[in-house]
């Protein structure tokens, strides 16, 4: 059987946080073995730890919120993609506020600290759940499906399906979490330009940008009310009847918002709180749908302990 596996130093990164907009640090620390992922809010007294698992979960618009019943934090499933993708299984990871930095809007800088650091093997076994027969989740009021089939290794395959001319229908896949590096970890965080206004009444993605975010704009609208957006995200006003995506960097590829949902997939599906043997295939995936498959999953793993 595999071994656990923990980072070999330390790393801190430091940015902005997509919803407060706050200046926040997150550290990576090394974690003895059968330890998992626990996040340390280091700005609140007591300096409380939340495990992340799936349990936990207490909300999920525009990004996974954990908490311990006191303490909550936010934007976590970038950073716990990177350690379940390259196979870490515990990670002692502070914080200095209430959600992680959002970075680039992608797993990318945490993949090159892991890696700049290094990964060191311990001597326990990892822990699985082995799928020895199909798996399926349905939500009959979003659509979404996901089905965990059996496989020799984990992967992950995503078709992403929206009301929308400019993004109708991608299609992404992973087989070897060996590519996740190269081949997921850069693909930005995305939002369609439609919903920016309520998110914005939520008091949500106070630190988004054009270098954070893919912004979708496919629904013209009038003049006056795309000036009111990009004046509210701190943008230059553009012409509301030039209809596509709204960015300062290109495309990484033609299906980066379907990649970047199969990244929080990964996420999301770390709080089961173990390495999963089995290829998941999900259809119109988010964030409330992912946690709460991983809770059913884990709490099937914890029916047969």
């Amino acid at each position: 059987m595999a071994k656990q596996r923990t980072i070999k130093e330390k790393f801190t990164l430091s940015g902005k946080g997509l919803h407060t907009g706050l200046n926040l640090t997150v550290e990576f620390c090394p974690a003895p073995e059968n330890y998992g992922y626990k996040i340390q809010r280091i700005d609140v007294a007591g300096e409380p730890i939340i495990e992340a698992l799936a349990q936990n979960v207490v909300e999920t618009q525009r990004g996974t919120v954990l908490s311990n019943g006191t303490e909550r934090v936010s934007t976590v499933e970038h950073g716990l993609s990177a350690l379940y993708a390259l196979g870490i299984d515990n990670c002692h990871i502070k914080v200095n506020g209430p959600e992680f930095p959002i970075l680039e809007g992608s797993a990318k800088l945490y993949i090159e600290n892991i890696e700049r650091v290094g990964i060191v093997e311990q001597e326990a076994e990892k822990d699985y759940i082995i799928i020895t027969e199909p798996v399926e989740y349905i939500d009959e009021k979003s659509g979404s499906t996901l089905k965990i089939v059996p496989a020799d290794e984990f992967a992950v395959s995503v078709i992403v399906s929206f009301d929308s001319s400019s993004i109708s229908n991608q299609h992404a896949e992973l087989l070897h979490m060996e590519d996740f590096s190269t081949e997921i970890a850069p693909c930005r965080t995305f939002v369609f330009v439609r919903d920016i206004e309520p998110l914005l009444a939520a008091g949500l993605i106070k630190g988004g940008d054009l270098d954070n975010s893919i912004v979708l704009y496919e629904r013209e609208m009038p003049q006056d009310r795309y000036d009111r957006i990009a004046d509210a995200m701190k943008v230059p006003r553009m012409d509301a009847k030039k209809l596509g995506y709204i960015n300062h960097r290109p495309l990484v590829w033609d299906n980066e918002p379907a990649r970047h949902k199969l990244l929080d997939i990964i996420g999301d599906m770390s709080l089961v709180g173990c390495r999963i043997q089995g290829k998941i295939i999900a259809l119109r995936p988010g964030h409330t749908f992912n946690t709460q498959c991983a809770k059913q999953l884990r709490n099937k793993i914890l029916a047969n302990i």
